[in-house]
Order: structure tokens, then sequence, then C-alpha cells
């Protein structure tokens, strides 16, 4: 049984937030670590602080051949999509304006697909790999005032739930994990009313920290987490009871 130290990580949304969190795991654990992002200079900065630690990809995910040029000769063993946008909030759907819902759909599904479209062949080829969506609760209740963002992320959990099942028999498992409020600069950056509406419903009244869900991203990408796949995890502080 592999540890990380022989694994190749891909990381979407590396250089902020969720994704930067995570990276910073995988380098603990001493994967190689390729960090996937648009901005080219927090990946330089992140790099930097790493002592250089990763391999920083300039990558626009929304994009499939430059995906495919930067991501398909990447012998992964986990994917790990991070890459997200809100896009506009704190509004009625009929309000919100059709190009920023494409733009969401665009990074948050789209970008998903992208790259696992990429990696998953190579995954199977060699009977290993781990592919982890990032979705949210948002995908599974519907957050009121956040359409595109909803709509996205119930996307990417369909998407998780077909790919797992084809994929079930190969050594590869790909599973989704949908948290509630976890602190980030995205959540920080959106309107205050719209983050008070997300955080009332959950049981515990608190956002969930960075630690609670690297530690199960950590898990669910493991080779120890061998016999769940199409599966959503939960992460909501008892807001999902399902």
């Amino acid at each position: 049984m592999r540890d990380f130290a022989e694994q190749t990580v891909v990381i979407t949304g590396a250089a902020s937030g969720l994704g930067q969190a995570i990276v910073r795991r995988f380098v603990d654990l001493k994967a190689r670590v390729y960090a996937v992002d648009l901005d080219a200079a927090r990946l330089t900065e992140l790099q930097t602080a790493l002592n250089g630690a990763i391999e920083p990809v300039v990558c626009d995910v929304t994009d499939l051949p430059m995906v495919e040029r930067a991501l398909s000769p990447i012998p992964a063993d986990v994917l790990i999509n991070s890459a997200g946008i809100t896009g506009k909030t704190n509004l009625r759907s009929y309000e919100v304006d059709p190009a920023n819902v494409e733009l969401v759909f665009r990074v948050n599904f789209f970008g998903s697909y992208h790259t696992s479209r990429a990696l998953l062949p190579g995954m199977v080829e060699r009977g290993y790999g781990r592919v982890l969506h990032i979705a949210s609760i948002a995908g599974k209740e519907g957050n009121a005032g956040m359409l595109a963002y909803s709509a996205s992320k119930a996307a990417v959990i369909g998407m998780a739930k077909v790919q797992g099942k084809e994929l079930a028999e190969t050594g590869v498992t790909v599973n989704a994990i949908a948290p509630a409020v976890i602190r980030t600069p995205l959540v920080d950056a959106m309107p205050v009313e719209q983050v008070r509406y997300m955080t009332d419903k959950i049981p515990m009244k608190r956002t969930g920290s960075l630690d609670e869900l690297v530690d199960m991203v950590q898990f669910i990408v493991s080779p120890q987490a061998s016999f769940t796949t199409a599966f959503t995890f939960d992460l909501t502080g008892g807001r999902a009871t399902y």
C-alpha cells in the first residue's frame, strides 16, 4: 500500500483558499504536487513560500485544449478539483445575468470535467487513481440567492456519481465532498447577508475550518479509502443528514 510520498497529486485552484491549504498538506506528506491555477503570480509566490516543493502549472481549467496540453502528460495518482467561483450572489434567479451563470458553470463544472477527462484515462490504464471533486452543500440543497453556484455544484455531484460508477472496477475511485461554509477568501468576498444565511442553516452555528476540510480530503484520496466511490461526503456541521 503506497503512501503519499510515492504519489503524484494534481490540485486545481491551488493558489488560494481551499486549494492552497490542500497543496500545503500534500507537500507536508511528501507527495509530488502539481499546483494548477490561472494566477501565475500567486503560484510563484506559493512555490517560493514552499521552497520549490511544488510544480506550478499555469492553466485555465475552462479551456479544454490548454488543460489537455498541461495535464495529460502528468502520471497522476490523485486529482483534487478545488477551482471554483461563486459568481454573483444575493440575487433571485431571474435577476442573475445569464453570462454570469455560464461563467460559473465553465469554472465549477466544466473545469472539473476537463481535468478529469485529461487525467482519468491514465489512471485507468495504470489501474489506480483517486479523483475528488469539491462540490458544496448548495449542490444538494440549493442556496437561495445562489443559482449559478448551487446548480453548478449539483452538476459536479452528478458527475462524481457517473464517473465513480463507470470506473468502479478499474481501481480508480471518483467522489465528491459537499462542505457547508468553510472560512476562505472566497467566502470573505461574499455579501455578509449571504454568509449569514448559509451559516444560520448549520446546527453547529459556525463555519468549518480549512483543517477540517483538508483532513477529510486526505482520507478520501488515500489508498485506504478503496471501497467508496460515486459518493458525496458530508462536511456540514449537521446541516445535511442524508
